[in-house]
Formats: C-alpha cells, sequence, structure tokens
C-alpha cells in the first residue's frame, strides 16, 4: 500500500475526476475516505469553473430624502441611470426602487437555482415562472414571498416540492436576506 498523501498530491489532473477517485483509491488502500473526498473533488472542480464573482451597481443620490431623486447604474448597464425616488419607493412613482430590486434579484436567483436543482435530479423544466414580492415595515424587510409555476416533464408532486424547498433554503440570495422567506409552489 502507497502512503496517504495529501488530497494535493493525488490531484493529478483537474480534467479527469474518475482518475483523482480511482488514484486517491489506490493511495490509500480503501475507500474509507471516499466520500469526504468526492467532495473535496467536487467543491475543487466547481471552484474551478465558476470563479468568484463580484458585481456592482452604483447609486447617486441627490437632495432631501423626501424631495431629492436618484439613479442606478449596474455594472451591466442593464440599468444605466434608472431613476429612484421617494415617490417611486413609499408611493406609485415612476422609477424602480432597492426592495424591487431585491424582489427581482430573489425571483431570478432562485428560479435559476430551481433549474439546477431539476437538472441534479435528473429533470428537465420547460419553463419555471417565480414572482416574489417583498415587505418592508417599519423601514426594515420582513419577508419576501416567492410564487412559483413551474412545468416539468415526468417530475412528481413530492419531487417537485422537495426540489422547490431546496432551491429556496440555497439560492444566494435567501443566503443573502434575513428575513422569513416563504413559498407557494405550483407544479404546471
Amino acid at each position: 500500500m502507497v502512503p496517504r498523501q495529501s488530497n494535493e498530491d493525488i490531484l493529478i489532473n483537474p480534467d479527469r475526476d474518475d482518475l483523482w477517485i480511482s488514484r486517491f483509491i489506490d493511495r490509500t488502500g480503501s475507500s474509507a475516505y471516499l466520500e469526504s473526498f468526492t467532495l473535496s473533488c467536487y467543491l475543487r472542480l466547481t471552484t474551478k469553473t465558476v470563479n468568484i464573482m463580484k458585481r456592482k451597481a452604483t447609486a447617486v443620490w441627490k437632495g432631501s430624502g423626501k424631495e431629492g431623486a436618484g439613479t442606478l447604474t449596474t455594472q451591466s448597464t442593464t440599468l444605466n441611470k434608472t431613476q429612484y425616488s421617494f415617490n417611486s419607493r413609499f408611493a406609485e412613482g415612476v422609477g424602480t426602487n432597492p426592495e424591487e430590486l431585491v424582489a427581482a434579484a430573489h425571483a431570478g436567483c432562485f428560479s435559476m437555482k430551481l433549474s439546477f436543482v431539476f437538472g441534479e435530479a435528473g429533470f428537465k423544466p420547460e419553463e419555471i415562472t417565480t414572482e416574489c414580492a417583498v415587505t418592508l415595515d417599519n423601514g426594515a424587510v420582513t419577508s419576501s414571498h416567492l410564487v412559483l409555476k413551474a412545468k416539468v416533464p415526468g417530475i412528481s408532486k413530492e419531487k417537485f416540492q422537495e426540489c422547490a424547498e431546496d432551491a429556496k433554503k440555497n439560492c444566494p440570495i435567501s443566503k443573502l436576506l434575513n428575513t422569513t422567506i416563504t413559498m407557494d409552489a405550483q407544479l404546471v
């Protein structure tokens, strides 16, 4: 038996995870470490294919809180000097507001995460539609409610609910929000 070496010594070819596992078993002489090793391989593959991302946006506000106005610009320029104001936030004025943007981010992130969860479970969704309502109460975001409708051929209602709960719990925006997150999920 070859003495156990560090994972760095074992991970010789980052393009062939099957070699990692077989070489790991050969070097350890057993598969006792296989579960944690497989997770390590998965994490290494994940970090090699998905880089740490930083996205940014800029807000410019001019004037007082109630009479002033501002603009928002995102790195992608999807928002490019998009106006927001007291009225767009607390009344029905023209423009966007931070809570609407959080709702859009949560709906988009959840939908994409759910697509990945379905894929990992062996299903290919035809369509995922998510509406998100963020509640602002006394100056704090107190809840985010997701309404999901999805068309996923061949999935049972139980598996659908399981996948939806997984995505609700694990999408990055859900993890970011320090609030109650509720969901109505409907398989269509």
